[in-house]
């Protein structure tokens, strides 16, 4: 069986990411070329194209893992033999694992002749909303959130939104250094800060070339909120990152609706991401109520 030959992940590989994304109607937040730069340098990123189908692989401690490969749907059973062959070169002691992967490919797993153990990773699920639920808040579910936003406008009646520029970015950078560190002095222990705050430099460092749309809140000149994203397929934007001051009432409510009525009035839907399952973020999701989750599983070999 041919070998793939992986290589590493940089800024310059995204006209063909974008281009395997394009060709296919995906809700599951974690494919596109954005999500993948970002988090590279803690997944330890490898891909490659072969025979029209693009494989991706992640390593950190413990797993060696297989993301969905994307390609047209009668080479997935040959894309499953091929990344089983690769990963037991590449592997080496760790355990290998078919990484959060959509439905359509977890049925594909179970007609290939291996076993494998899938199982649904809830953590993992994107909260996918209506775009005009956001936008309007209407109705007595949006109740609360409705109040929040009220009470920001009144009790900040000069915040303005503007969407990003090169103008805006630096103060965006200024509060994403207070943001980060006032959650590495509540999270010491916590890792994924660093990676986090580091990652969206990088988005900033090439705004520009990701084509992606942001949008931020100034109060007295300053930024108080912003967030940015981008299309994920022909009906539904997905929102990468929303950072604020959380000392100032109803600012994610602001932020979130702004940036949806500003910038993605358009779209039907919006996929707010994942949970991670962190309890505080899953219930800010709940709150918003999403029309529906897009599921995803991992599986693993079945061990004999």
């Amino acid at each position: 069986m041919d070998k793939i030959n992986l290589q590493q992940l940089t800024c310059t590989d995204k006209k063909i990411f974008d281009e395997f994304f394009g060709a296919r109607y995906c809700e599951n937040s974690g494919y596109t070329f954005t999500n993948f730069f970002m988090w590279r340098k803690m997944r330890n990123y490898l891909w490659a194209v072969e025979d029209g189908v693009l494989y991706i692989f992640s390593s950190d401690e413990e797993f060696f893992s297989a993301w969905q490969p994307i390609g047209a749907q009668e080479k997935m059973q040959e894309s499953i033999g091929k990344i089983l062959h690769a990963t037991e070169e590449l592997k080496g002691e760790k355990k290998f694992r078919f990484f959060v992967v959509e439905k359509i490919f977890a049925d594909e797993l179970e007609k290939y002749p291996v076993e494998f153990n899938i199982t649904a990773e809830r953590d993992r699920f994107d909260y996918v909303y209506l775009a005009q639920d956001l936008i309007s808040l209407s109705g007595r579910k949006f109740h609360r959130k409705k109040n929040h936003l009220n009470a920001f406008r009144k009790l900040y009646p000069d915040a303005k939104y503007f969407p990003i520029t090169e103008e805006i970015i630096p103060k965006c950078r200024e509060e994403l250094n207070v943001w980060a560190e006032a959650h590495k002095r509540a999270n010491p222990s916590n890792p994924f800060i660093d990676y986090e705050q580091a990652a969206i430099h990088e988005i900033f460092d090439h705004f520009d070339k990701f084509k992606i749309k942001g949008g931020a809140i100034l109060i007295d000149g300053k930024v108080a909120a912003f967030t940015f994203g981008e299309k994920l397929n022909s009906d539904t934007a997905v929102i990468h990152v929303e950072k604020a001051d959380s000392n100032i009432r109803g600012i994610y409510t602001a932020i979130n609706q702004s940036f949806v009525e500003h910038e993605w009035s358009d779209m039907i839907y919006i996929n707010r991401e994942e949970d991670m399952g962190l309890d505080g973020l899953r219930r800010a999701k709940e709150s918003y109520r999403p029309i529906k989750m897009i599921e995803k599983f991992n599986a693993t070999l079945e061990k004999k």
